[in-house]
């Protein structure tokens, strides 16, 4: 394929993402997105929530964790961008519910699953137009019946609808 010098050449899905991270503000963890991820995993019922920006690596941008007082592991606030399921959740660009992660072998494999024992995930992609910035997501140590995926998928769309309003309002750009 020949490009004219006349046309603009197609951007990479990463230097569009970077762009607009910028123009929203994303350059570092941030108290407000702690506090998203902290409603979400209170309403979850897990000990685990994430907003999870993709750049050279995901960044935990708000994290919830357990206490101190909890025998659970502490999760760091940066990751390689093959580990855990939000990798496949900007892939597909949709919402990804796994009840129990053993239900599925290939999720069961994922190093996250032994690194701090997760039997449940769900995540949402936060999208701006057709840019995947990264994800909201829950995890927890314990499987859930299949019959909560429909409530999961419900509770992270609308916590991920809820970032990106807070986020392009306190931006000033458009949803």
């Amino acid at each position: 394929m020949t490009f004219s010098a006349d046309l603009p050449r197609p951007r990479a899905p990463q230097t569009e993402r970077d762009d607009l991270l910028r123009a929203l503000g994303l350059v570092a963890p941030q108290a407000e997105l702690d506090a998203f991820a902290t409603q979400l995993a209170q309403e979850a019922d897990v000990p685990y929530a994430m907003v999870n920006i993709f750049g050279a690596e995901q960044q935990l941008f708000g994290l919830h964790t357990p206490g101190e007082e909890s025998d659970l592991p502490t999760v760091g606030r940066s990751m390689p961008l093959g580990h855990g399921f939000c990798p496949e959740v900007v892939d597909r660009k949709m919402a990804l519910v796994l009840p129990d992660v053993f239900a599925s072998p290939r999720f069961a494999g994922n190093s996250v699953v032994d690194l701090i024992g997760i039997r449940t995930y769900a995540g949402a992609p936060l999208l701006h137009g057709d840019t995947v910035l990264g994800t909201v997501c829950f995890v927890g140590p314990e499987q859930r019946d299949l019959s909560t995926g429909r409530s999961s998928l419900a509770l992270i769309k609308q916590r991920r609808d809820d970032v990106m309003t807070f986020l392009c309002q306190r931006a000033g750009i458009q949803p």
